[in-house]
């Protein structure tokens, strides 16, 4: 079965005001989604925060089970978070590494987790690529030699289509037996996962991407065997409650939470979230496949253009560069025409970027959402700019 897109695109607000394609930023939310936080914002507005907090717990514990459904895992395992960033940041504080101690990247590792890394005072050593441009396996088997504490792994970079394997680095460094963090900000949304499979012990995403959910909430999954090696760089009542024997971790994954949420914002992500499962991610994926492909061949005829994707499979992010121009001043100037197009510079993927000698590059990203005329619209517009 096809996706009903005219159908999806009636509910979603933004889609008759602007042509976007930088669902790899922030894709265009559902009208249900925006009622679900407006609904909720009123509740509080009229009766007390708390209070209407306390009324949803329970449509938040379903939105924290859906997502489990949607990754694969058990509710244990789900803490809600503030976006990616913070997820992963969470976590990552919480393995307490110690400076000295070697991690593992891909070369396309997001540019917020190599700071963290860098600001931990890690030795940080980014495993090559192979001919396609992602991870080699072969070299990251041979760098496992006992000393590594952490390989971290984006699973597709900000800077590009790629998409990295992410399953079989699993089962290299599960069978290591080192921790395995994925940023999972470009995949959770536009393609299944299943964290057994993928064989991670923490993976974050946030809501605002190919979800279509709010900014600023997030989702982390934290492996049930691995929590208990976590210990939070700070906590609060909700993550270690004191009881008579004084403050005591929570298990699992809420550990890693806060006591100070946006409940309208955990109902966005939870409606979202319903949607994504309702729509069978399978759909999804195949649907972005064509549009993706169908971009990159359009734009692989358009004079000046230079596609930048990498990889064996690829993603709805379709990267390039555009001769004579600026990615500032090519997304400014579609800005003008009502075309949301993203850009990125070196400090987002700085590992790659450097290794491709790019300092910039355009993204394109396209959603479930996107039709073949607003493709034809974009590329004809481009195709006018460079002229």
């Amino acid at each position: 079965m096809t996706i009903d897109v005219a159908r999806l695109r009636a509910g979603t607000p933004g889609t008759d005001r602007v042509l976007h394609l930088n669902h790899a930023g922030s894709s265009l939310m559902a009208a249900a989604t925006l009622q679900a936080i407006e609904a909720q914002l009123r509740r509080e507005a009229e009766g007390g925060s708390m209070e209407a907090g306390g009324a949803v717990a329970a449509q938040v514990e379903q939105a924290r089970a859906d997502i489990a459904t949607l990754l694969g895992a058990d509710p244990d395992e789900i803490a809600f978070t503030g976006g990616v960033s913070d997820g992963w940041g969470r976590a990552f504080a919480a393995l307490r590494l110690r400076p000295g101690d070697k991690v593992l990247v891909g070369r396309t590792e997001w540019g917020g987790n190599l700071a963290c890394l860098e600001r931990a005072g890690l030795v940080v050593e980014a495993v090559p690529a192979d001919e396609h441009g992602q991870i080699s396996l072969e070299a990251l088997a041979r760098k496992l030699d006992g000393q590594v504490r952490l390989v971290a792994l984006t699973w597709a970079p900000a800077n590009g289509g790629l998409i990295q394997p992410a399953a079989a680095v699993g089962r290299l460094v599960r069978a290591a037996g080192v921790p395995y963090f994925i940023d999972a900000a470009q995949v959770v949304g536009q393609m299944p996962v299943d964290v057994r499979e993928v064989g991670c012990d923490v993976l974050a995403a946030p809501a605002r991407k190919h979800l279509r959910g709010p900014r600023g909430v997030g989702l982390l999954y934290v492996r049930r065997d691995f929590a208990d090696r976590l210990d939070p760089a700070f906590v609060d009542t909700h993550s270690a409650p004191i009881g008579p024997d004084g403050a005591v971790l929570r298990a699992g994954a809420r550990r890693l939470e806060s006591a100070e949420s946006a409940p309208a914002l955990r109902l966005g992500l939870g409606v979202a979230v319903r949607q994504a499962l309702d729509l069978g991610l399978d759909r999804i994926r195949a649907t972005i496949v064509q549009r993706a492909d169908g971009l990159r061949a359009r734009l692989a005829a358009v004079p000046g253009v230079r596609l930048q994707d990498l990889g064996v499979e690829r993603s709805g992010l379709v990267a390039f560069t555009l001769d004579g121009r600026s990615g500032a001043e090519v997304q400014a100037t579609l800005a003008t025409q009502g075309i949301n197009l993203g850009f990125n510079g070196r400090a987002y993927t700085p590992l790659d970027m450097d290794a491709r000698g790019l300092t910039e590059v355009l993204r394109a990203s396209v959603s479930y959402l996107t039709t073949e005329a607003e493709l034809d619209r974009f590329v004809a517009a481009l195709t006018a700019l460079g002229a």
